[in-house]
Parts: structure tokens; sequence; C-alpha cells
């Protein structure tokens, strides 16, 4: 395979000057040489793009949930509910994007109860650290019946249940298919799954069924660890015969959210603390957390903590230096100046979802007033070293590498202001972190690559570059993966 007067997206390393021409070989790039014909234009060669931050179950059932982002308040959610119900009165309710912290009101069962239907409702948190569900989805799903939402390791345990609720849910093969195709399109090559169901034998049966058009590092929670550990699996190892499919780390929740108030903090929350807990709370002792980490660094499992609250964020740190573990923090929304130079000096990576600040800003300042400048620190980050990598946290946000690379760089939504624009990155730092490490195109990277008809580069420095950026995915000419095409497909 050949691409033809191509340049170069100079990322890590200076590209060459001029057009070149690049060869792939059995998945490797093997050559790459002045253009033959210089006066071609072939566009725009880089590394593919990797989310390393993916619910692919759970993104691939966004088109058919009932949208509740618009919800400004319970009842506002419940006659979204009863629109749906009207229309579809013979199918469950499942719905996602409401963000209840802004509500004068709280959702409970009650409200849906109701609701004069026989289906189930299950109403998913913008966040996803919360399930807000009637009594008659409580019993599908095996829980106690209460007035209040289903929230955080309760939740998480549910989730996986939720085929109960659906029957067929839109989580099989050809969903997730369908789900990559789309990441193909942006010019996305590998994710890394967080889904919360599923394990090994899931994910080997649905690879086989034709959900295969991507790299997929499975990631495995604490209760699937124990098949893991049986199987013999270690971070980076494939888990069939495909060596695109390989084993992730050990995720580890080890706090909840912002929008529920439950993200561990060193401060109190300036509102709405949830009762007992002023300041958000873990989801394991310092002793459980630790265990777990040791027994991943015996088996060469990478760990990935879940830390939004700076406390959570210092309370991993130390689990790390303690156990010696390899791996990184997911999300590090709120941290220190000092956190971020301990995480460099251990060598932890920063796993990063910067379109999330689109959202929490507002948030932010009325629930952790005077903390901004320490949210989604990005610049601390890479001036000291660490290891910075970019994801989505789909559906949290949209699985939309441009979106984030976006929001790192401006630190604002169309329209808005920058806020906290002191913690922004370069355009190249921020299509850097989310190569999966892979810098400039060279001899002997994978044959992972996308091709774009412009520069993402190119006017970075124009206030007008924040609206190329984000709609750079309708940009993308070509996708490979190991040297196939993935995008388009070719009949």
């Amino acid at each position: 395979m050949r691409f033809e007067a191509v340049h170069l997206v100079s990322l890590t390393d200076p590209a060459p000057d001029g057009p070149v021409d690049v060869t792939v070989t059995d998945g490797v790039v093997t050559a790459i040489e002045p253009a033959a014909d210089p006066s071609a234009d072939g566009g725009w060669l880089m590394p593919g793009l990797w989310d390393q931050h993916v619910h692919l179950g759970q993104w691939s059932l966004t088109s058919a949930r009932l949208d509740l982002a618009p919800a400004r308040s319970s009842a506002h959610a419940v006659a979204l509910v009863r629109e749906r119900l009207a229309e579809q009165p013979d199918l469950p309710v499942i719905g996602w994007g409401h963000r209840p912290t802004a509500w004068d009101d709280s959702p409970v069962v009650s409200d849906l109860d109701a609701i004069d239907t026989d289906q189930p409702i299950v109403l998913i948190c913008g966040d996803g650290h919360h399930g807000w569900l009637n009594t008659r989805a409580l019993q599908m799903l095996f829980l106690p019946t209460r007035e209040g939402v289903v929230a955080e390791g309760e939740w998480f345990q549910a989730y996986g249940r939720l085929s109960t609720v659906l029957g067929v849910d839109g989580t099989g093969p050809e969903s997730y298919r369908r789900a990559m195709e789309a990441a193909a399109a942006v010019g996305i090559v590998g994710v890394v799954d967080f889904e919360f169901s599923g394990g090994v034998a899931e994910w080997l049966d649905r690879w086989s069924g034709g959900a295969d058009l991507l790299r997929v590092r499975m990631a495995s929670y604490a209760d699937g660890l124990a098949d893991v550990l049986e199987r013999g699996l270690s971070s980076g190892q494939p888990m069939g015969d495909d060596p695109r499919l390989t084993m992730g780390p050990l995720k580890i929740i080890s706090d909840g959210s912002l929008n529920t108030r439950t993200a561990w903090c060193c401060e109190p929350y300036a509102e709405k603390a949830v009762l007992g807990f002023p300041h958000g709370q873990p989801n394991q002792t310092p002793d459980e957390l630790r265990a777990l980490l040791r027994q991943a660094e015996k088996a060469r499992l990478d760990v990935a903590v879940h830390a939004i609250g700076d406390r959570a964020v210092t309370e991993a740190l130390a689990a790390f230096e303690d156990t010696g573990a390899c791996g990184g923090i997911e999300h590090v929304q709120l941290t220190t100046r000092d956190d971020v130079r301990r995480m460099a000096e251990l060598g932890l990576r920063a796993s990063v979802q910067p379109a999330h600040l689109l959202d929490d800003r507002e948030v932010t300042e009325r629930l952790w007033p005077g903390r901004g400048e320490r949210c989604f620190p990005l610049r601390w980050m890479l001036d000291d070293g660490v290891d910075v990598v970019f994801g989505s946290d789909a559906p949290v946000s949209p699985l939309d590498p441009w979106l984030a690379m976006a929001a790192a760089v401006h630190r604002a939504a169309e329209g808005d202001e920058p806020w906290h624009p002191e913690q922004s990155v370069t355009a190249r730092q921020a299509l850097a972190a989310s190569t999966d490490g892979w810098g400039t195109v060279a001899v002997g990277h994978p044959g992972d690559l996308v091709l774009l008809d412009a520069d993402p580069l190119a006017g970075a420095d124009d206030p007008a570059h924040a609206a190329r950026l984000r709609s750079m995915g309708e940009h993308v000419l070509g996708t490979w993966v190991a040297g196939e095409r993935v995008h388009p497909l070719v009949p």
C-alpha cells in the first residue's frame, strides 16, 4: 500500500518540508521517500487517533435513548418521558443526559411511578454516575425499592444487567460495529473500552461476530479481575488470535463525580452536598485500594484509577507510590500543583477528557468556587512532563477526538470566553495527546493512519482555529488500521 505526494503532519518530530511517498507493508510503515510527483496533492497524513476512555456499549446505545440533556427540572424530565411513552407506549424508556445538580428539585422514584405505564424507566445521569429508575425497573434489575436514585458502585453493578430490562439492547456485535464505523469516519483507529458489563469472553464473542474494525484495549473492573488472572492476561497481551484486541488496564473507580457531588475533595462542596459527606467520598478504603493495585502489579496489569476530586487524586498517587503499580489516573479533573509534580515523578499517565470542561465549567464555579484554576490543569501537566492522553468518556461526551482537542486548546464552547486559558495547550500538543504516543509518521510506525484534506495545525494562532479544529472530522479522507482501510469501507 502506498500514499503518494502526502504532507506529514508535524507532531513531536519535524516533518519533511515537501510532499513524500509513504509505503506500508504488512501493516507497518516501511519507507518514506520524496514524492515522485511533488506537484500532486495527496493530502495530510498523520498517526490515527485514539480515544483513551470510552464506554463503547453505552455509546452504541445513544441513538436509541431519550435525550434528557435539555431537562431543566425533575418535572421537565418526567414530561419528556411522558412524551416518549406517548410515541412508543410498548417500549422501555432508557434516557441519558440529565444533570440534576442545577435543578431546584431532586429526582425521585415516585415521580416516575406516577406515570401511567407498565414499562420500566431507566434514566441515566449525564456523567453516568447514577440511574433514576421507576419501581418496575428497580424490580427487574433486582434492586431494593427506594425513593432516591441508584448511585456509584451499586449503579455500576446494575448497569451490567440492563439487558434484563431491554432484551435485545442494542449492544450486540452489529451495534458495536456501527459505532466503530462512525469512529473510523473521524479518524479513530483505537479505543480503550471501559464498559461496565462484559469481560474477556464477551469481547471475544463480539469480535468474532464482526465488531473487529478498530484496535481495542479492554479494561477490567475488580469484579472481573479473577477471570483475567485465571486466563493469565497482562496489559498489552492479545486476548485471542487477533493482536488488535488486547488486554487493557484494571479500572478502579476510587471516587464519584462532580455533578453527583461524590467526587472526593479536600474542601467541602459549596452547596447541595450529599448528607453526611460534605467533601464527597471514596469508594474504597486505603487498604482496599492498595490491595487491588498490588494484585494488578503482580499480574503486570496497568491500573487506571478514576479520581476526579483532588483528595482522590492525592490518595491514588499515594497508593501507586506504595505499591509500585504502573498506569495512571483517569479524569484528574481537580488536583493541586504539587500532585501534578508527584504524578510526573512517579511516571504515571494522566488520561483526561477535555470536553468535560465545556459542560462542567458552570457547575464547577458553583460547587467548587475558587478552584477552577486547578481544574483540567493540562498546562501544568505538560510543563511538568506528565504523559497526557485524551479521551471522551463517551457517551458522557461525544466520541469525537477533535472536540476534545479543541476544548483542550481553546477551553470554550463556540461563542464562550475561554475558561482559565492559562491551562490551555497548543494544538500540536493536543494532537500528540490523541495519537497513543505516536509522533510524526516515520518508518517503523504501525500502519494506523488517517489521511486529511487539510493540515489540522494550520492557523493555530488564529481565533477561528477552534471552529476549524472542531470540524476537522469532516476533513477525513480515509482511515487505516494495520494497513487496512477501515474508512471509507469499500464493498
